[in-house]
């Protein structure tokens, strides 16, 4: 298993890039995908999976 396949699976079930993930933290998508390489700590985690939340939540807004 990749490290942090959470995530992953997380940003491709919302249906979006890690770049949007990476655009949303502000940071370059190079550094974000390097950054995923290795597991990262439970705190990170849960910031990365707020930040897909509410980048679905923006795109819900922006269809209706």
């Amino acid at each position: 298993m990749a490290a942090n396949e959470d995530i992953r699976s997380r940003v491709k079930e919302a249906g979006i890039k890690l770049w949007e993930v990476a655009e949303y933290l502000r940071v370059a998508d190079s550094t974000f995908s390097r950054q995923l390489r290795r597991e990262l700590p439970i705190d990170k985690k849960q910031h990365i999976m707020n930040a897909i939340d509410r980048i679905v939540e923006c795109k819900a807004e922006r269809e209706v």
